[in-house]
Formats: C-alpha cells, structure tokens, sequence
C-alpha cells in the first residue's frame, strides 16, 4: 500500500488531501501512475491533464516522469514551489 499526498490546489481539484490506496502492480513508473491516477475521478483527471503543473516527490525524493515505482511508502504530488 502506499500513501498518497496532494497538495495545494491539487488537493481541492481531487477532494481529499491524502488516500492510501495498493496500486496495480503493471505501474512502473511515475508517468504511468500519473496516467493511472487521472483516471480515478474527473476532479483527478483535471488535476493531473498539465504534467508540467505538477510535481511529484516519491518517498519525499524529487521524482521525474521516468522514476520506477520500486513499491513507494509515500507519493506526494504537489504544484511547483516558487520563492519570493
């Protein structure tokens, strides 16, 4: 099982800011969660239709699109952190 976190406005667009959920186990990568998760619920399918508006950090390492899925505890996904 891994736990899943959403933040900020991804949270509001998938109504909840965590689920804990096993994942089908031909997921791999993080691209195909990605593609697996939007399928889910509408609010996650507009959360995640702009790869390039979301990060993703896997077992609180940054992750790409590319990263395996080596049975993750946690998977956070998030907006980029900007600083001012």
């Amino acid at each position: 099982m891994v736990h899943l976190l959403y933040f900020a406005w991804v949270r509001e667009m998938v109504s909840t800011d965590s689920e804990t959920i096993t994942l089908p186990t031909e997921l791999t990568t993080v691209a195909a969660l990605l593609d697996w998760l939007a399928t889910r619920s509408p609010g996650h399918a507009a959360a995640l239709a702009d790869r390039s508006r979301i990060r993703i950090a896997v077992d609180q390492a940054f992750a790409t699109a590319a990263t395996p899925l080596n049975n993750p505890r946690e998977i956070a996904i998030f907006p980029p952190v900007t600083g001012g």
